[in-house]
């Protein structure tokens, strides 16, 4: 498919999704949000880790309010409700494993779209901003439900309403994502660190994300239901007697994926 906000490429099980309006610092726009759904799905098929990544200096700066004129007729409850949620909702539910290579500002809807993410990876020049209350609004783009989750209620509570920055280093502090990492180290990180995740055992990979993403609202028992389900599954996976055999061999396992 020609995709005219995004660029995709697939290599070695390697999946990287660029947001690219790198003019509008890859503000997102109605293009943008059906490019980005479709394409998730599409690579799935494909790769076994994806990455989003940001095209210039910015990862993405949230919502184009220039998108279609007038910022202040738009209908934010159908547009949150029938083109940001199906994005949102192929990353978070994507069967393998998704990095958000912050490479700079995130901020409002831009942030929430990194936040989406298995794992966020940014670079310490980045930055995370709920810049919603500036212009009177709420964080959307599923802000309200990823950052109590991650950092708290106290602190999503004050990024919300006073809606400062937050350093990628901050960010690392706080919890909110997996680490910062110096600026000229950057791209040969997370690139390592995707590579690892698509030599792994997919299946796997894929019972985590299931797990830890629906256990919100699961008690104990209902938690170690899901957890013995789940393992038995990976237990009858090639992965795991390919994980057990190197194991024994003392040699790095060879896992095969879907």
């Amino acid at each position: 498919m020609d995709y005219q906000t995004i660029t995709v490429e697939i290599d070695a099980g390697l999946g990287i999704l660029t947001l690219n309006r790198p003019d509008k610092m890859n503000a997102v726009n109605a293009q943008m949000r059906a490019e980005v759904g479709f394409a998730m799905h599409d690579i799935a098929k494909q790769a076994r880790v994806i990455v989003l990544t940001g095209a210039g200096r910015a990862f993405c700066t949230g919502q184009d309010l220039g998108d279609g004129g007038d910022a202040t007729q738009i209908d934010f409850e159908r547009t949150l409700r029938d083109e940001y949620q199906p994005m949102l909702e192929a990353i978070c539910n994507c069967p393998v494993p998704t990095i958000a290579a912050v490479n700079g500002p995130a901020a409002g809807a831009g942030a929430n779209l990194a936040l989406a993410a298995d794992v966020v990876i940014a670079a310490e020049s980045a930055y995370f901003l709920q810049a919603f209350t500036r212009i009177g609004l709420i964080p959307d783009a599923g802000g309200t439900w990823f950052m109590p989750r991650q950092i708290g209620l106290a602190k999503a509570m004050g990024a919300a309403l006073f809606a400062d920055r937050i350093s990628a280093r901050q960010a690392d502090d706080w919890g909110m994502i997996w680490e910062a990492v110096a600026d000229d180290a950057f791209d040969a990180h997370w690139r390592a660190r995707a590579a690892h995740l698509a030599q792994g055992p997919t299946a796997a990979y894929g019972a985590v994300k299931q797990a830890l993403r629906g256990s919100f609202d699961k008690s104990l028992g209902d938690q170690l239901a899901i957890e013995a389900h789940l393992q038995g599954e990976c237990g009858r996976t090639r992965d795991f007697r390919e994980g057990v055999l190197a194991f024994v061999e003392k040699r790095p396992a060879r896992f095969e994926g879907r």
